[in-house]
């Protein structure tokens, strides 16, 4: 028997935004936003879909996170409802992503759903308000009861020649606030983003992030984790290319990832551009980290695309993830997947407890 959203609320935000699916976005961002301003709806709102159980706890690159599933960057982009969404029982939380310079994106309707392939292709253009207003915002706030990373991306208007040192001011800007930072170099969003992946290009990336975390690491603010987020496009070799970079920069781990601009055996067509993501990415996704466990044993892992139910996130933790996060299977199955998802991997019996180690 579906969920009262499957069966109920989901329909009429599909039927009600179908010409332009982000206004059902919209609506949920007001919802969130009221729910994390209320503490009295915030409280009985964890008491139905937060699960506190020590076997889901998980330490990962030095950071505590109260069960492995979160919630993946491209949701709150802006920083907004970070309270809100902590309410409903992730682990942690991915905002952004986040440029230098704040920017509008591409021209709306920018996503679109394929219910019968439970997907979506957006192409966003990494909408947001830039890394100063989003700083600001996060340094009014009291902080939340999980863990937050922040997704950096560069900033559409900066050259190729100058991506280093436009990543490097968002990561200044919104170091103290995360506890880890995802460098997206991956989105098929943003022209020649994905050039970024390539050896010499993130080289100089990370080169320069390196340093400015060496800079930045004070008594107050430890060196955060860096993680990479890659495309499902890459090749195997092209994996172990940045594998190889991210070794020499010290780099925390791998997010894999990212949307895909291949549209594999879907069942509902479309002509649309931009990003896909969703069930269709599952399978590649956990074969880029059985690939990545294999290959970078000690790098940590944040596996997503296409976890939408219990038993995805135990087959992507199975291939090698540390951690899983949500964005499609979050908008499709609503907020009941994710205790869905975290009681379905408490451990039912002693060995599991002790494989689940």
């Amino acid at each position: 028997m579906g969920s009262l959203y499957e069966n109920i609320l989901r329909p009429l935000l599909f039927r009600l935004s179908s010409r332009d699916p982000e206004i059902a976005h919209e609506w949920a961002l007001k919802s969130l936003r009221l729910l994390g301003q209320r503490t009295f709806l915030r409280r009985m709102i964890e008491r139905r879909y937060v699960t506190r159980d020590p076997r889901l706890k998980r330490k990962v690159f030095g950071v505590e996170f109260p069960n492995p599933v979160g919630l993946a960057a491209g949701f709150d982009k802006n920083g907004q409802v970070l309270r809100g969404l902590a309410a409903l029982g992730f682990g942690f939380i991915e905002l952004g992503t986040i440029t230098r310079h704040a920017q509008p994106g591409n021209p709306r309707p920018r996503m679109f759903r394929l219910p019968e392939d439970q997907a979506l292709i957006n192409r966003m253009g990494f909408n947001n308000e830039g890394a100063d207003v989003v700083a600001a915002r996060l340094r009014r706030m009291r902080k939340l009861p999980i863990p937050l990373g922040i997704s950096i991306g560069k900033s559409k208007i900066t050259p190729q020649e100058d991506a280093a040192e436009d990543y490097a001011y968002s990561f200044r800007t919104l170091y103290l606030y995360a506890d880890y930072i995802a460098v997206n170099v991956s989105s098929p969003n943003t022209p020649g983003l994905r050039e970024l992946q390539s050896e010499k290009h993130l080289d100089q990336i990370l080169t320069r992030l390196r340093r400015e975390a060496n800079e930045l690491q004070t008594t107050e603010a430890k060196q955060k984790p860096i993680l990479v987020k890659v495309a499902p496009e890459l090749d195997m070799k092209a994996i172990d290319a940045i594998l190889e970079v991210c070794r020499t920069h010290n780099i925390a781990g791998i997010i894999a990832a990212n949307t895909s601009t291949t549209r594999p055996n879907l069942k509902g067509y479309t002509p649309e551009a931009g990003g896909l993501s969703g069930k269709p990415l599952f399978t590649k996704a956990c074969e880029i980290i059985c690939h990545i466990r294999a290959r970078a044993p000690k790098f940590a892992i944040i596996g997503t695309g296409g976890v939408f139910s219990a038993e995805d996130a135990r087959q992507m933790l199975g291939a090698g993830a540390d951690l899983v996060e949500l964005y499609t299977g979050f908008i499709y199955k609503g907020p009941g997947l994710i205790k869905e998802i975290n009681k379905g991997l408490i451990p039912k019996t002693e060995e599991e407890n002790t494989l689940s180690r």
